[in-house]
């Protein structure tokens, strides 16, 4: 004998078919039980009636199984996800809106754990970060009450980069906070790059002893549309990054370049590189391909979150590429210049 269907109604595309159905069908069944009942078996009446109910009370049972059980399910997930348990799933396979209720809540699930695990994650850094120019700003400062180490130059100086590096970093968490929320306006307007690369150049020149930093804009007077203030920071934040990841004596490139898509800005380095492991991360808040040297000279893994977050607002795209023999190349495509 064929194994009859778990959910005989699945089949159905709208709820209101399948309510439908069962109305029609719980009718049909009871008026047929009742006269079988009265006519053909010779009941009373209301004993004919009890059991065309109970008949049709079972026959709708069956053919409703399944109906009600992503709505069941939902019932006990959202209770989970109440208590922070973000890891059940409901039954999606129904094709009405209950099935199509149950895949949303399904992905509204999935989107709250990664959300979660990202705040987890975020908190954990963030305090990580803190604790760090914190504890040395301490240590500093309880040598020097205690009198055991004085107030030297040299201390000062310390005390003073653990300050600018957690000034960089709330800075930052600011920007990105903002960014996600979409609430940093874009001025947008049509602008020459050369101006603004030349400006970001000298900023950054003067953190960067012993590196030179050269600039070659090959068309002139070569615009993009955008804020101006905004692709600064983005172009700020990778001469830093490149900085950052290259030795004494290198040349660091930026160059900018009209292609068919808009205009492209290069920063390029002559660094170790981004592993082909990390080059899907780079972007992620924190994250870092080289953990030991950014955490040792104030680096949080900021800078390129907030880089693509900008680029994204733009319109544009942003991505590493390899340097042969060695090296990185950021490359970010923005659109061109509306006149």
């Amino acid at each position: 004998m064929r194994n009859m269907p778990e959910r005989p109604l699945e089949g159905l595309t709208s709820v209101k078919m399948k309510l439908g159905g069962l109305i029609v069908g719980a009718v049909g069944i009871t008026v047929f039980v009742f006269w079988f009942g009265v006519r053909i078996l010779g009941l009373w009446a209301s004993i004919s009636g009890a059991i065309a109910a109970v008949v049709a009370l079972v026959f709708i049972r069956f053919l409703a199984r399944g109906m009600t059980t992503p709505l069941r399910e939902m019932a006990v997930a959202s209770q989970a996800m109440a208590r922070g348990d973000y890891s059940i799933r409901v039954s999606d396979t129904a094709n009405d809106e209950v099935g199509r209720l149950a895949r949303a809540f399904n992905g509204m699930a999935t989107e709250l754990a990664e959300t979660d695990r990202v705040r987890r994650d975020l908190v954990a850094n963030v305090s990580h970060e803190l604790r760090t120019p914190l504890t040395a700003l301490q240590a500093n400062l309880e040598n020097i009450v205690d009198g055991v180490a004085t107030a030297s130059p040299e201390t000062l100086r310390t005390m003073l980069a653990q300050v600018e590096r957690l000034t960089r970093l709330v800075a930052q968490l600011l920007d990105l906070s903002r960014l996600e929320a979409g609430i940093v306006p874009l001025n947008r307007q049509d602008f020459e790059l050369e101006p603004m690369l030349a400006h970001a150049v000298r900023e950054q020149k003067l953190h960067a002893p012993g590196i030179e930093i050269a600039m070659v804009v090959e068309e002139p007077h070569l615009s993009a549309a955008g804020d101006p203030e905004r692709v600064h920071q983005v172009v700020a934040n990778l001469l830093e990054n490149a900085v950052r990841h290259s030795p004494t004596g290198c040349v660091i490139e930026v160059r900018a370049r009209r292609n068919s898509r808009g205009v492209t800005i290069e920063v390029i380095d002559e660094g170790e590189g981004i592993p082909d492991k990390d080059t899907s991360r780079v972007f992620e808040r924190f994250y870092r391909a080289d953990s030991a040297r950014a955490s040792s000279d104030g680096g949080a893994g900021l800078g390129l979150s907030i880089a693509r977050w900008i680029v994204d607002l733009h319109g544009g795209e942003i991505h590493p590429e390899h340097r042969e023999p060695h090296g990185c190349r950021m490359v970010v495509t923005l659109p061109s210049a509306l006149h």
